[in-house]
Formats: structure tokens, C-alpha cells, sequence
């Protein structure tokens, strides 16, 4: 069975300084709490991987945690630019920051190789686009069958995989429902993983839709209810649109930024309840 731990216990069991972590959730579902415990433990030196590194991930590059992003797409959805994000980039701060920029596309099917047990995926994609002649890991292969050239991305197997999910069992088994990205595939592909989740119950009614991670694929879950705020969990609550406008002025400065990673992360405060003391809900 997967362990029932706390978030805290999780994070500081699973995640070590220098792993490759991926968090994932595409709009819905993104593990924002897990995010900042990382920040409260203080880990360094990760290879953060996403397909889409919104706020959560400014979050942690801010913090000084990652030394490189492995991603396909980085934003504020619907509000603008990440600007710890930019800050690293272009600046080095707070520590500089390695890029390795692929396609959704490539970044799925690699998630989907690692998973599979192989070491590399194939797709038609790239062609007339610069990305394979600035991303070491996007190479040309020749089919062996049709003569077709194809373009080739190497499996992802993160350390550590980290995703949200409606609800578990007090065996461990994960169900989540709604608009779901790779977040089966990130686990599957993972050395360990946890999950956080709204609740756990005694059984798992099913839901029309439902993905289901079976216990034995996973190593801990942590309840951690609004674990996904400010993105939303179907059946629990909604995006918190709000939240997203408010960031853009909290991760534009770095003095502002520092404030609240020292007032909100380390003072131990949700975001939830971040948003509600700013009036941002």
C-alpha cells in the first residue's frame, strides 16, 4: 500500500536537494501546496519539470530552488509573463537558471516513454521551428521502415513526481476526474512519487471519467485539502481567478517577492488564506 503521511513527512521523505521533480497538473489539479513545502524545507539545486511552469514554478525558481527548468510553455495564464521566472533567466537571480525548452507535444510523449519503460519517444514535430537547434535533447532519426525522418525525445523519469488529485483511499489508491493532463504518466514514469489530495475516504465511489492510480504505483499521499489552490479541483472548488492577478504584482518585484515567500511560505499560511486576507477571492 501507499504511505499515508503528511505534507511535511511527504516532502521531506521524497524530494532530496538535486533531484529532478516534476509537479504536474494542466490547469486543474496543479499541486500548489506541495510546491511551497519544497520552498519551506528549503530544497536546492532541482531540475523542475512541467509542461506548462505557471505560478507555482515562479514560485520555486524565485526561491531559489531550481537550477534548471525542463518545460514546453511558462506563463501566467491569462494574466502575463512570469517574472521570477524572467528575473532568473535574464539576471541569474536569485541563482541562474538552465533551460531546456520542447514542445507539448514532445514533452508529453516523453512522459509517456519514461512510463512505458523506453528509452526515447518518436512523433512528427518540431520541423520548421528552431527549438532542436537550441534543445540538445530533440534529435533527427530516420524510420526504419518508411525512410520518414522523425523527430526523437529522450524518456523522462523524474526522481520525483508530485501531483494533485480529488480523493484516495486509506490504501492508497488515487482518483482524480475532470480535466486531466499527464499526471498518470508523470507518476508512472517517476522513481517515487506523492500525491496530495482533497480527502481521504474509506472507499472511492466511482466518478464518470475517472482516472484511478492503483496503490502499488504510488509511495505516499498526503491529504491536503485546497491543495490545488489557486487552480481548481472539480468537484471541490473553483479557480481562483483573483489569485492569478494578485501574483503578477507579488512576483513582479523582488523585495515584494521576498516579503511574501517570508509572511505566506515560511509562516506556514495556505494560499487560500493568502488570498483571503489580501481580498483576492
Amino acid at each position: 500500500m501507499a504511505d499515508i503521511v503528511s505534507l511535511a513527512d511527504g516532502v521531506g521523505e521524497l524530494v532530496r536537494d538535486g533531484d529532478v521533480v516534476a509537479l504536474e497538473g494542466f490547469t486543474h489539479l496543479i499541486p500548489h501546496a506541495a510546491g511551497q513545502e519544497i520552498i519551506r524545507q528549503g530544497r536546492t539545486d532541482l531540475s523542475l519539470v512541467r509542461m506548462t511552469p505557471d505560478i507555482v514554478y515562479d514560485q520555486l525558481i524565485g526561491a531559489g530552488c531550481a537550477r534548471k527548468l525542463i518545460f514546453s510553455w511558462g506563463g501566467n495564464p491569462g494574466v502575463g509573463s512570469l517574472h521570477r521566472f524572467r528575473d532568473a533567466v535574464q539576471h541569474a537571480w536569485p541563482v541562474p537558471l538552465e533551460i531546456e525548452e520542447h514542445s507539448h507535444a514532445g514533452m508529453a510523449n516523453r512522459y509517456v516513454a519514461g512510463a512505458s519503460g523506453l528509452p526515447f519517444a518518436v512523433l512528427r514535430g518540431y520541423r520548421g521551428t528552431d527549438l532542436p537547434e537550441h534543445t540538445a535533447t530533440i534529435k533527427w532519426i530516420t524510420c526504419p521502415f518508411t525512410g520518414e525522418e522523425l523527430a526523437a525525445v529522450p524518456a523522462l523519469n523524474p526522481d520525483v513526481s508530485i501531483i494533485h488529485a480529488q480523493r484516495a483511499d486509506r490504501a492508497g489508491n488515487v482518483q482524480m476526474w475532470g480535466l486531466v493532463g499527464v499526471q498518470k504518466e508523470a507518476v508512472l514514469a517517476a522513481g517515487r512519487s506523492l500525491v496530495t489530495v482533497e480527502e481521504v475516504v474509506d472507499e472511492l465511489d466511482p466518478v464518470a471519467g475517472q482516472v484511478v492510480l492503483p496503490h502499488w504505483a504510488v509511495t505516499a499521499v498526503a491529504e491536503v485539502p485546497r491543495g490545488a489552490h489557486p487552480s481548481y479541483a472539480q468537484g471541490y472548488y473553483e479557480r481562483d481567478n483573483a489569485y492569478y492577478e494578485y501574483w503578477d504584482s507579488v512576483g513582479r518585484d523582488r523585495d515584494t517577492f521576498r516579503t511574501w515567500v517570508r509572511d505566506e511560505v515560511l509562516a506556514g499560511r495556505s494560499t487560500a488564506e493568502a488570498g483571503d486576507r489580501e481580498g483576492v477571492r
